[in-house]
């Protein structure tokens, strides 16, 4: 065990893996807030070539962005990173349990009425807004094609098949950033099934939920 000792300290520390320095470099600006290159190579112990490469592939996967800032509103400008939407996202958030928490004493003080119509509002300023943006006088297919695009747009990683019948399509969304919502408040889903039908004025059935425990949800949307 002694002879061994040096032998053992001479050899070098294996390096940080890739997506660990990257993992630090997004708390580092998720703590200190706007960071050079310089900054963040000091502060994690990386060269600055390095830093620049981690930081690029941030860039490019939409976690991170670069501005160009002066520190406290003074003296020279500077090329600083910022997290972007995105890259606040993969930090863990309380808002759904908030949510919850607020619906739950919603309907202790003003029962279930409440919940859904509380929803029932929220539904409809959402309904609004969407066709605001998707004009009825749009082919079918591009009018669901860009409501899919909206949706993903929120979370719900949503995508537009064709359905099996002649003039019929399907809308997928394989991801439910409601779910803890959705799973103690159904009315969450009923009301997005309004909105559905509402945006394209047509016959819309939910055939599977994610807060049901199905892999998807999926809308068939039909003539």
């Amino acid at each position: 065990m002694t002879a061994l000792a040096p032998q053992l300290q001479s050899q070098a520390q294996p390096a940080p893996a890739p997506e660990r320095t990257k993992h630090r470099l997004l708390e580092r600006l998720k703590r200190a807030g706007p960071q050079t290159v310089q900054d963040l190579a000091a502060n994690l112990g990386v060269s600055v070539p390095g830093a620049r490469r981690h930081l690029l592939d941030l860039q490019e996967q939409g976690l991170i962005e670069a501005r160009t800032e002066r520190p406290g509103g003074r003296g020279r400008p500077q090329h600083v990173y910022v997290l972007t939407d995105r890259g606040e996202a993969t930090f863990p958030k309380t808002y759904s349990a908030l949510c919850v928490d607020v619906l739950r004493h919603l309907q202790i003080l003003y029962g279930d009425e409440a919940v859904t119509r509380v929803l029932g509002a929220r539904s409809a300023e959402l309904t609004a807004q969407v066709q605001a943006a998707l004009p009825a006088e749009l082919p079918l297919e591009e009018r669901i094609t860009r409501f899919a695009a909206w949706l993903t747009e929120l979370g719900f990683d949503a995508v537009a098949e064709p359905g099996d019948q002649a003039g019929e399509w399907q809308i997928v969304e394989r991801n439910c950033p409601n779910l803890t919502v959705a799973r103690s408040y159904p009315e969450l889903c009923h009301s997005e099934l309004r909105l559905f039908t509402d945006v394209l004025g047509l016959p819309v059935t939910r055939e599977s939920r994610i807060a049901c425990g199905q892999g998807q949800c999926r809308y068939r949307i039909g003539p």
